[in-house]
């Protein structure tokens, strides 16, 4: 694990220039660094050893030095890949997944991607014709960044790196604060950064020339088997996750394994053979998971390590997890993520994480929807929509929500797991609304791609696609990353996918739970009151302290300040604030998303100048 970065193209200061780059990063890679300049790439590297500790230091290049490459990220099927290179000819001179990537590059060119099983990002350049080649894993565990600058282009697994590259200007994306409103997470192609990119999950490039040229070379298919009994599923399920396990396992450092009071962590925990598992909670009853994962962790055998979180404490590193996240996340739990990871790396270098799960599998309580919503659905749509206009009127009563989200069809209703401002909340509160994404206008060519298949799977569709890159994987990796702590996610393997991608819907969301097949796996190790534990998310208490004096103030002062009046309407915004605490309406999350935007602006752009 590590941080990558460079540019292609040659300056005066290339060197200076690329070690500014990898400071900004050096959280990811602690242990050691690594450059390879020449006339045509700089390219940068972090080192966090945990493979071949003493050979796989990076840059790594292939026999003849005419090719070199970066890579971050872990490669699980690497030693079967490396028996097919060498019977192809291929010497290696380490024992690194690096190398592996390197040479099945030449062997393969990109048709070496679909072959592998991990998480990566990484760039490969081609002396001989001068060619930028790169690429990011299936799901999006992880990052990568990119901007073209004067013809060349600048890239990095975090933004800083891209933003010390000289003459980059700092201006807010207008459009990526619009949408950010809606999911809570940036959900562009473009970032927060006007002019810096992401790479989208499982898409490779090439640049070459000034030329950026990006492709897919894989996508999540679902297509499910009526033919198989669930007893067959749930061997199936097991089967693919113990072999996963035991891949994620493979290191050269101790393994460690979060804990909340989820089936996912648990499932993971449970199966590990590993020692030591990390936990967080509140100073709240319904808020704090440490003595479930305690009585677990002793009942499986395993020592837990955790921490109470005070709410001075959470609220005290909200700016520095704004920082590492580089662009708005307003998901409460990446705080606790961020406590986790640091108790977590106190102790081990790499750590398992349940991620993952509730998209492959159907885990979230919202995928019950369209269930629910059964007996307003199967009404004519003009007479929902007009039920809905109606329920729209009424007082905030018991059912008007059901009414409401009933009149709507799933693709007005759902784009993932969070759905904070609407369109007309937005141009209330903005102080110069764009206008130009209808959040439909961003999940519908998702929709389109699974128009024939069931509400369900088209919700877990779009989870894959918005919600779990923009929100769960951002906060796993740049929280663990923060305290250079690898995370790694065994239920986001391909192997897994491809059984998970096969469930029928009856099997992962019924009457009796959510996650339904991969649950019963899961009972094989665990207690039924965790197995058949409902999904609860990770509770944060902010609902509460947004109501006290202290965080109610410090709120405020943010919604008042200059950044805010530059872009808000501070009387619309405030009003949600007053609503909250006089106990008018659970508006925390709103509150809390523009608030973490307003903490954010405040680290890259007040405290920059």
């Amino acid at each position: 694990m590590c941080g990558i970065c460079g540019f292609t193209g040659r300056l005066m200061t290339s060197e200076e220039i690329l070690e500014n780059m990898m400071n900004k990063i050096i959280h990811r890679g602690p242990d050691s660094g690594g450059k390879h300049i020449d006339d045509g790439v700089s390219m940068g590297f972090r080192r966090l050893s945990i493979i071949d500790l003493e050979g796989g230091t990076q840059p790594i290049y292939n026999e003849n030095r005419d090719m070199v490459i970066t890579f971050n990220g872990e490669i699980y099927n690497h030693l079967e890949l490396r028996e097919d290179l060498i019977a192809k000819g291929h010497v290696m001179g380490s024992h690194a997944d690096t190398e592996v990537l390197l040479h099945g590059y030449e062997e393969y060119g990109e048709d070496l991607l679909p072959k592998l099983r991990g998480m990566f990002a990484f760039v490969i350049w081609d002396s001989k014709t001068k060619t930028l080649f790169g690429a990011r894993d299936f799901f999006g565990i992880k990052p990568f960044y990119y901007s073209i600058q004067n013809g060349n282009l600048v890239y990095g697994s975090e933004i800083k790196s891209i933003l010390e590259y000289p003459g980059f200007k700092r201006e807010v994306n207008k459009e990526a604060l619009e949408n950010y409103l809606t999911f809570q997470y940036s959900v562009l192609p473009e970032t927060f950064f006007k002019g810096v990119f992401k790479l989208p999950p499982a898409h490779c490039f090439t640049f070459k020339d000034g030329k950026m040229d990006i492709k897919r070379y894989w996508e999540p298919i679902f297509e499910p088997d009526h033919s198989k009994s669930l007893e067959q599923f749930v061997d199936d399920i097991d089967n693919a996750m113990q072999d996963s396990i035991k891949k994620h396992k493979i290191s050269d450092v101790e393994v460690g394994s979060f804990l909340s009071s989820g089936v996912d962590s648990s499932y993971v925990a449970a199966s590990f053979h590993g020692d030591k598992t990390f936990t967080v909670g509140f100073d709240y009853e319904k808020y704090n998971e440490i003595d479930y994962a305690k009585a677990l962790s002793e009942k499986i055998h395993i020592d837990n390590y955790n921490k109470l979180i005070s709410k001075d404490e959470y609220w005290d590193v909200i700016g520095k997890v704004q920082y590492h996240m580089d662009e708005p996340l307003a998901d409460p739990s990446a705080i606790a993520l961020y406590f986790v990871s640091q108790t977590a790396a106190k102790h081990v270098k790499v750590s398992l994480s349940g991620e993952g799960a509730d998209e492959f599998f159907g885990g979230y309580n919202i995928y019950r929807e369209p269930h629910d919503l059964l007996p307003l659905t199967r009404l004519p749509r003009p007479v929902r929509k007009a039920m809905g206009a109606v329920a729209k009127k009424l007082p905030k009563v018991k059912g008007r929500n059901y009414l409401i989200r009933g009149s709507k069809d799933l693709q007005e209703r759902f784009i993932g797991n969070a759905f904070m401002f609407q369109e007309e909340e937005r141009e209330k509160i903005l102080k110069s609304p764009t206008g130009k994404y209808h959040h439909t206008v961003l999940t519908r060519p998702y929709y389109d791609k699974v128009a024939d298949q069931d509400d369900v799977t088209k919700m877990q569709y779009i989870d894959i696609h918005f919600w779990l890159i923009g929100d769960i994987l951002l906060k796993a990796d740049k929280m663990s990353m923060a305290h250079s702590l690898e995370v790694r996610v065994p239920f986001l393997d391909r192997k897994v996918f491809d059984i998970a991608r096969t469930v029928p819907t009856e099997y992962k969301v019924n009457k009796e739970n959510t996650k339904f097949a991969m649950r019963q796996a899961a009972h094989r190790y665990l207690p039924d009151m965790v197995a058949e534990k409902k999904k609860l998310g990770f509770p944060v208490p902010i609902r509460i302290w947004l109501k006290e004096d202290a965080y109610y103030n410090r709120v405020k002062a943010a919604f008042e300040s200059p950044a805010a009046k530059e872009f808000f309407n501070t009387a619309e915004i405030i009003k949600y604030l007053d609503e909250h605490r006089a106990g008018k309406a659970d508006n925390s999350r709103k509150i809390w998303t523009i608030y973490m935007f307003l903490v954010w602006h405040q680290q890259f752009f007040e405290q920059a100048a």
